[in-house]
């Protein structure tokens, strides 16, 4: 019994020794054979990741806590000086994004639902990174109105070609509230990076409207990412199926939920008045049956030359990571790859080193990396 149990506890000691990254699986794909490595596990529901400089990468975990992966291992101690966030729901700690002066000035935002004496609604932070800690944390940003809903919560976070902050919401299920400017719900929103408004957003000085909207109209925005032409393009999930694409433009309204690809759950009944509307804008692409998708990412590297400029999109449902092909701003063909091979997939990125990113949203969740395979 002591010879097995001692050599129990030696090969668990040798195989906690190996690098995750060493388990490589190999999947081919229409242009490329490509190798997926697990760089590391142990994260509780990731949500999103940052890269810094010098190859640390910051990963959010929806529970309240922001790693550092470093090396490739997950660094015991979270980062210190966020104020206590609440798992409410589908919301809790969500996106982290980089200043474009980060290098200067060390500044990291990160989305999350606040909670309040009135309920819940999404917040932004923003914050110094010195060393493992962040210091001088403001929030710049709370949406209105509060509520008790666990719901669409949104949220990412990006920066655009011309400095501002774009923050994408959902609609907290209250549907009607998408269509109204007085409420942030169902918004893609546009700040200056201090928080404040800028001056040339379409709704500024319009009576009764929230000044920081950008568009509006949308259900619940999970995935958002900038072109190589400084394009915004984001996608939302829809109810039964519905699951679009947009290209966001100022002042536009996307329709929810007054037209919508989707269906009423369970029983499949038209929802609103149909699936166009003049005056709101169609989707440049839809999911009928819903993939639920998160996370998103056009790919601009040299890795994969074959897919430079297509759209990555991860799904929860199916665990997919799908490739959408664009000629223009139509999106023409689709390619599904992964396959529930590694669960829920939350967040997809362009690492610095041209490869793409994702993390899975599982208790023990995992940093995947995708490599060509050789």
């Amino acid at each position: 019994m002591l010879r097995v149990s001692m050599w129990s506890i030696m090969a668990a000691v040798m195989l906690l020794s190996l690098s995750t990254e060493a388990q490589a699986e190999r999947f081919g794909t229409e242009f490329h054979d490509v190798e997926v490595s697990v760089v590391t596990d142990g994260l509780s529901h990731p949500w999103g990741l940052a890269f810094l400089p010098g190859g640390d990468i910051l990963i959010t975990e929806r529970g309240g806590t922001l790693r550092v992966v470093r090396d490739g291992k997950v660094l015991r101690d979270p980062v210190a000086g966020l104020p206590p966030i609440d798992q409410h729901g589908q919301g809790g700690l969500l996106d982290v994004t980089l200043h474009p002066d980060f290098a200067e000035n060390r500044l990291v935002y990160l989305s999350y639902a606040g909670r309040g004496d009135d309920g819940y609604s999404t917040e932004v932070l923003r914050g110094r990174l010195e060393g493992d800690a962040l210091t001088n944390v403001e929030v710049i940003f709370r949406a209105a109105p509060r509520t008790d809903g666990k719901r669409h919560f949104g949220s990412r976070l990006l920066f655009g070609r011309d400095g501002k902050l774009y923050v994408s919401l959902g609609d907290r299920g209250d549907r009607p509230s998408a269509q109204d400017l007085s409420s942030h719900n169902g918004s893609l929103l546009r700040l200056n990076p201090d928080g404040s408004v800028p001056a040339d957003n379409p709704f500024v000085g319009r009576d009764g409207a929230q000044p920081e909207i950008w568009t509006y109209g949308n259900r619940n925005m999970q995935g958002m990412a900038l072109r190589a032409n400084g394009q915004i393009w984001t996608h939302e999930h829809g109810p039964q199926g519905g699951d679009e694409v947009n290209l966001m433009r100022p002042a536009v309204n996307y329709g929810w939920p007054v037209i919508t690809n989707g269906r009423n759950y369970g029983i499949g009944t038209k929802i609103g008045e149909g699936e166009e509307k003049p005056g709101m804008a169609q989707p440049a692409h839809t999911w009928v049956p819903s993939i639920a998708p998160s996370g998103m990412a056009f790919y601009n590297g040299d890795a994969f030359p074959a897919w430079k400029g297509d759209l990555f999109v991860g799904s929860l449902k199916f665990g997919l990571l799908v490739r959408l092909t664009l000629n223009g701003d139509e999106i023409v063909a689709e390619e599904r790859m992964l396959d529930d091979a590694y669960g829920r997939i939350r967040a997809v990125a362009e690492g610095p080193d041209g490869l793409l990113w994702l993390l899975t949203d599982e208790r023990n969740g995992k940093l995947l990396k995708l490599t060509p395979a050789k």
